[in-house]
């Protein structure tokens, strides 16, 4: 039986929270590739990002833009398509919706006018860079983006003072300053930067600050996670993967 099939039979609406590639574009999945071609709308961070994904596998849809900016009337608008028996699937511009990401808004809002919410699980930068760290992760906390003014000091003690690893997200602007604010906060920890996951130039940078930050290419997108221990070894040099698989 086709999804379209499966979706015409149910009385209500549902909401499809959808993972997309954070980079290499064949970490789609199977079932979020049939869920957007057999919604009716998709609800996308930047349209022309979600656009040129559909592209690549043939799927023409209506794409419509929600995130932070959105208006309440635009949200209202949307919630009452869901309301009128339409399927829609939500979408960030890459990884898991909701994940730092403000696609987890429009969740609330559609679960508040109930509408039935579905995982579609799938990559997450998070989740991979945990892969590869290398350390103990059956607990840790997930800081999402570091503010970069207001609270800043406050919110970097208190990840220096995590009673678990610590995991953030930073910026290629601002990660050499992140890290050197870091240093005398936990000094000789390991910590392991993983920088552009999936693509072509993935690098995982591990040692302590001091021997890493030199070495940081300050180009695309970072994952950084403070270990609760220290680690003397070779760990300065980054290990580069220049072909993704």
């Amino acid at each position: 039986m086709c999804l379209k099939r499966k979706i015409k039979k149910k009385m209500h609406s549902m909401l499809y929270s959808v993972a997309t590639p954070i980079g290499n574009r064949e970490d789609i999945t199977l079932r979020a590739l049939r869920i957007l071609r057999e919604v009716d709308f998709i609800l996308c961070e930047d349209t022309r990002v979600t656009h040129k994904l559909l592209g690549m596998y043939d799927i023409k849809k209506e794409c419509v833009s929600c995130h932070h900016h959105s208006s309440s009337q635009k949200i209202e608008m949307i919630i009452e398509r869901l309301k009128n028996g339409e399927h829609a699937a939500l979408v960030t511009d890459a990884g898991t919706p909701g994940i730092s990401d403000p696609g987890n808004i429009f969740v609330h809002h559609a679960i508040m006018a109930g509408i039935e919410v579905v995982s579609v699980p799938g990559p997450s930068a998070l989740s991979a860079a945990l892969s590869v760290a290398g350390i103990g992760t059956d607990r840790f906390v997930f800081w999402g983006f570091i503010p970069h003014k207001k609270g800043r000091k406050t919110f970097l003690a208190n990840i220096a003072e995590s009673s678990y690893p610590a995991v953030f997200y930073e910026s290629c602007h601002r990660i050499k300053k992140t890290l050197n604010e870091l240093k005398p906060l936990i000094g000789d920890r390991h910590v392991i930067v993983c920088r552009e996951l999936t693509k072509m130039f993935e690098t995982v940078y591990r040692g302590t600050i001091e021997e890493i930050v030199p070495n940081i290419v300050e180009k695309g997108e970072f994952v950084v996670i403070l270990a609760l221990f220290s680690y003397s070894g070779d760990g300065a040099t980054p290990r580069l993967h220049c072909t993704i698989l």
